[in-house]
């Protein structure tokens, strides 16, 4: 059994920077690099791709920009390669790569993890009544895709037969770093923690430099953003890890930016559901153990569930998005009357064209606070960016809202200018499917040489109901809770804590770190479900959820029904949530005018009187 093993990410997602990718490999401190390719944006780009031409469906990415000018260098060191770049067409993807390898003389053993594509079995799904899991809607008619979300076992399966590079489609991220960890450690099926511990690793360094100080909150205490560097776990068999980076490369690793990490795209933190195991890292505990060095553990973990999560991509018509910039006095109010007007007027247009009006339009105005819910006649935005996004069922309806955009320059508001890209294309709208299949339905094998070898994997819990009852019943907070005004001022969220914000299909989710444990019953009483809510009311039309997260000093927020459809089918500039943690972090809360005696620091935050008045 090896003592460490020192895994690195050189990508994060499909258009990653390729440097990420070599300057592990000159690093000479890893032995294995994961490449994550995939996300559920990215599936339904790839289907797009595999249905124009069926030697495509993967991302290209890995074999031009990462395994052409570095496969002679991975294969003198010795570095195993795991990614899901096979995506949609992982045999393609294969091969394509045996040509690379052909061409710089090089003799390394392929694998490929064959199981996820259950295009072929629409129909049987259709005939066991699998539905969407948030709204309870059977499977589409007709579907571009659908994939299973594989666990890590097939890929230490792979790595046990002896390959060098490992081609997966849809898995679960953290499974490209939890393989490796099942194959050199020797870990079980029933090593739940030390599973939940890889796959926190694997969790962690899956997005690449947004573990080593990316999009960090305190973003000006990093440094070095032109050479960012990519995140190493160096793990251990007890499933414990510690996060660092190549030398000499920029970025900070520090508790908090990892703790940030930790808390992307989850739910709740002590249920995040694998195929492998339940992980619980609601008592996770991070450790600065040197500089840019940190030691993670206390992940735990419990038996899967006996389902796989399973993504399906279909078609649902087609959107189309103008941007303009409006400068000059009133610049809100001038850019809402635009997009009215150009909204009113297109759909007079296509109503005697004989369509049937826009199934969705969306008017924003940028640059006057339109993420945080603010009626833009009411900013002084003297320059802002008009969008107006549209959905139709029919391209040529869409045809004519590009017609007329430029018009309003001649016809409308002063000032408006910045047309960018010229007319806007109609571009296909792909909604995101998900639902459960039992893991006995799905199989899974390995291809080496053209030999598939079937591999088992755990069907987990016993249970037979499709609803397998995991996750805790989150806080609820009342009124009750908000802390007592008398002798309390207003500061910014941000003073008293950090936040990462992201997504998954439809929801969003907010992780939110204390600065200092003392905070903790200041964050709880004044971020209530209820008031999180208030404050997303224009984009959150869902439930919200708070879960307490005692390791990390924090709570973690998810958000119902809050990014317009998510991903393609959204029609929003931040379709994402990207942002969602930035707009929590500026909500002014009431704390102690005490505080400020203990937490010197905290004065340069507080909101003047003035404009605690407004604030009541």
């Amino acid at each position: 059994m090896a003592q460490t093993v020192r895994i690195g990410c050189g990508t994060g997602f499909w258009g990653d920077s390729p440097e990420g990718a070599a300057q592990l490999v000159r690093s000479d401190s890893i032995d294995y690099m994961i490449l994550d390719y995939l996300a559920e944006i990215t599936m339904s780009i790839l289907a797009r791709l595999k249905a124009r031409s069926p030697d495509q469906g993967y991302a290209t990415d890995f074999i031009s920009h990462v395994m052409t000018p570095l496969a002679q260098d991975i294969a003198t060191k010795g570095i195993r390669i795991i990614t899901n770049a096979g995506g949609l067409n992982p045999l393609a993807c294969r091969s394509a790569l045996q040509t690379v390898l052909k061409a710089a003389g090089l003799d390394l053993k392929i694998a490929v993890v064959l199981g996820d594509d259950l295009a072929e079995n629409a129909m049987t799904l259709r005939e066991d009544g699998v539905t969407e899991i948030a709204t309870g809607a059977p499977l589409p008619e007709r579907v571009s895709s659908i994939n299973a979300y594989l666990g890590a076992f097939p890929i230490a399966a792979a790595l046990r037969e002896g390959a060098d590079i490992v081609i997966t489609g849809r898995v679960v991220d953290s499974a490209l770093a939890l393989g490796p960890l099942i194959h050199e450690f020797g870990w079980t099926e029933a090593d739940y923690d030390k599973l939940a511990g890889g796959s926190l690793a694997g969790h962690v360094i899956e997005c690449g430099p947004q573990a080593t100080g990316g999009i960090f909150t305190d973003w000006d205490a990093v440094r070095g953003w032109d050479e960012m560097g990519s995140p190493i776990a160096v793990c251990a068999p007890d499933g414990s890890f510690e996060l660092t980076k190549p030398s000499d490369t920029g970025g900070l690793i520090t508790p908090m930016t990892v703790a940030e990490q930790i808390v992307y795209e989850i739910g709740d933190p002590a249920a995040y559901l694998l195929p492998d195991v339940i992980c619980d890292f609601s008592q996770v505990t991070v450790t600065q153990t040197a500089i840019d060095r940190v030691h993670v553990a206390g992940a735990r973990g419990t038996a899967p569930t006996p389902f796989y999560k399973v993504c399906a991509t279909y078609a649902d018509g087609y959107r189309s998005v103008a941007t303009m910039t409006i400068a000059g006095r009133q610049a809100g109010a001038k850019a809402q009357a635009v997009g009215e007007a150009i909204l009113t007027r297109t759909g007079r247009m296509i109503a005697t064209a004989g369509f049937a009006p826009f199934s969705e339009s969306l008017i924003e105005v940028l640059g006057a606070d339109a993420s945080f819910g603010m009626d833009p006649v009411q900013q002084g935005a003297r320059e802002v960016v008009l969008r107006i996004a549209v959905r139709h069922d029919h391209k040529d309806a869409l045809g004519i809202f590009a017609r007329e955009i430029y018009p309003a320059a001649s016809s409308m508001a002063q000032g408006i200018t910045g047309f960018a890209g010229g007319r806007p294309a109609p571009q296909p709208v792909i909604r995101l499917f998900s639902c459960l299949v039992e893991k006995t339905k799905v199989n899974t094998a390995i291809d080496i040489d053209d030999h598939a070898i079937p591999i088992p994997v755990p069907t987990g819990q016993k249970e037979t109901s499709r609803a397998v009852k995991t996750q805790r019943t989150p806080s609820i907070g009342t009124d009750a809770d908000a802390p007592d005004s008398n002798g309390a001022i207003s500061i910014p969220l941000i003073a008293l804590a950090h936040g990462r914000s992201g997504d998954k299909g439809d929801i969003a989710n907010i992780g939110l770190l204390a600065r200092d444990p003392d905070f903790l019953p200041i964050l709880r009483a004044n971020l209530t479900p209820q008031h999180v809510k208030a404050i997303f009311s224009h984009v959150a039309k869902g439930a919200v959820e708070r879960y307490e997260w005692p390791g990390l000093n924090g709570f973690n927020f998810v958000l119902r029904d809050a990014l317009g459809g998510g991903g393609v089918a959204s029609l929003r500039n931040d379709p994402q949530g990207k942002g969602y943690a930035q707009i929590l972090l500026d909500t002014p809360v009431r704390v102690p005018a005490s505080l400020l005696n203990e937490f010197p620091a905290l004065t340069e935050w507080s909101i003047p009187k003035t404009q605690q008045e407004g604030l009541e």
